[in-house]
């Protein structure tokens, strides 16, 4: 079973965790997108499948809209039942690194909304400590440097991702050389520092259920 595969199992076991008739919130990514497109089918053949979704990034925005899914602001929903969303590093806690796509700002966001975070991934995404993929942290432009020097104190490599601005207007600086103990505490120092938008380290808003693409199907993981 190739990787794509594998996030296509995903993106449909998630509906199981979609409440009939409800507002939905929606990450960003590859494997979200296999999750839209499951969406999309089921609002075929039953039209209530959901009411609307909140999304986390232009990307999954215009997919939904192109599938016929309503597309409500954040700021218009008070709570939302459960978020699906990827992730590029899971461990065995359901802390996750995420922003890989760069929407890590409005993924915590929606997240934050929710009751319920429903991770999907394929297997290579689980890990027993998080750091190997390099962290993205959402910076206002003029702090980037500062950010920099700050990481290149801790012993990590760090550098702005270039070509990209996030939906938000800013940089994503990604840091390399980390391993990540504590994620919860360093999501909570680096969020502080002045200029960072928000820290690609999801340990407050970690998931309750990952989906892990294998190839022998589909494996549930509850934390």
């Amino acid at each position: 079973m190739t990787q794509d595969e594998m996030k296509t199992l995903v993106g449909q076991a998630a509906l199981d965790y979609v409440t009939a008739g409800s507002v939905v919130g929606v990450g960003t990514g590859s494997t979200v997108d296999k999750f839209i497109d499951a969406l999309g089918a089921a609002l075929k053949t039953d039209p209530q499948r959901v009411v609307g979704a909140v999304s986390s990034s232009v990307r999954s925005t215009e997919r939904l809209l192109a599938l016929g899914v309503k597309v409500l602001p954040a700021e218009s929903v008070s709570s939302l039942a459960v978020y699906i969303d990827g992730a590029d590093e899971i461990n065995h806690q359901g802390d996750m690194i995420k922003g890989g796509g760069a929407a890590l700002t409005r993924e915590k966001i929606v997240a934050d909304l929710a009751e319920r975070f429903v991770c999907i991934a394929d297997e290579t995404k689980l890990v027993d400590t998080l750091g190997r993929f390099p962290l993205p942290v959402e910076v206002i432009p003029m702090a980037s440097a500062q950010v920099i020097r700050r990481f290149t104190a801790m012993g990590a490599q760090a550098k702005v991702r270039e070509g990209v601005t996030t939906d938000n207007g800013n940089v994503i600086v990604d840091v390399t050389g980390l391993s990540i103990t504590n994620p919860a505490q360093m999501e909570s120092d680096v969020n502080q520092w002045p200029g960072v938008v928000t820290v690609g380290i999801f340990a407050r808003n970690r998931a309750s259920v990952c989906l892990l693409g294998t190839p022998n199907g589909v494996r549930t993981l509850t934390f």
